[in-house]
């Protein structure tokens, strides 16, 4: 069942002038392992937390690295949780997070659903 959908766009040209205008954004929001990607790739990261933060719903004190976007067991980007936002998705039931992203025509864009474990059926009685 879902529990929670968020999208999120990012422009690549303002992106990397608030990359480059502030040096120390890049460690604030990425981890060690996503820090040296391209920009594009850094933006559809970038518009992936965005999104998982929309979709967990409640957000406090979740920390940009508490989500990290990692490739799966099949090669798709996946988010590995920690800190708050494990807690957070934990507490809501969610099993299992899904998220695409894309680049073109100067913007990267990043959808993401947070499903739970439990049937419909069971969560309707």
């Amino acid at each position: 069942m879902i529990a929670g959908i968020g999208v999120d766009v990012v422009d690549l040209a303002r992106f990397e002038r608030a990359l480059t205008r502030t040096p120390g954004l890049r460690a604030r929001l990425f981890t060690e392992g996503e820090r040296e990607l391209p920009l594009r790739s850094l933006a559809g990261r970038f518009a992936a937390k965005e999104a998982l933060l929309k979709a967990l719903g409640q957000t406090d004190g979740v920390r940009w690295h508490d989500m990290a976007v990692v490739a799966g067991d099949d090669g798709d980007p996946d988010f590995a949780l920690a800190g708050r936002a494990a807690e957070i998705a934990a507490a809501r039931g969610i099993a299992r997070i899904h998220v695409s992203m894309s680049h073109d025509a100067g913007i990267a864009t990043a959808f993401v659903i947070a499903e739970t474990a439990g049937a419909p059926e069971a969560a309707a009685r």
